[in-house]
């Protein structure tokens, strides 16, 4: 799982994108990267993702493989998604014009939009390398 998001790192922005070929927005490459290394089907948008029945974790408890989501466009409506990836960091494709990126979830910006996470993987999913 570690090393498909981050292998995708640098792959291009596209609105609705949910392959390499064609690029991806957020959900897209969650989707992608949970199908591809660890053979689980998720919704398609991060919001049916944030409402999804997996487990709530803690910001203080995040694990490799974690679901993180955001209200970057203000307020508490999840607009944003992302892989936590350990060490406070994490795998998402921003935004038009941008690539898929490993962002800091200590920067300012981020530390404001945080919603909340989901653990969807269990243990041996993680270390599976394609």
């Amino acid at each position: 799982m570690l090393f498909r998001a981050l292998g995708l790192v640098g792959t291009p922005y596209r609105w609705g994108g949910n392959t390499p070929d064609s690029g991806f927005d957020c959900s897209g490459l969650i989707g992608y990267v949970y199908r591809d290394a660890a053979g689980i089907s998720l919704p398609r948008s991060t919001r049916e993702m944030i409402g999804m029945q997996a487990p709530d974790v803690g910001k203080n408890a995040l694990q490799t493989g974690d679901l993180i989501f955001f209200a970057t466009n203000g307020g508490s409506q999840v607009s944003h998604a992302g892989i936590y990836v350990g060490e406070g960091r994490f795998v998402h494709a921003p935004a038009t014009g941008g690539t898929v990126k490993l962002d800091s979830l200590s920067k300012a910006y981020w530390q404001k939009a945080y919603l909340s996470a989901k653990r969807v993987l269990q243990p041996e999913h993680l270390a599976h390398n394609p």
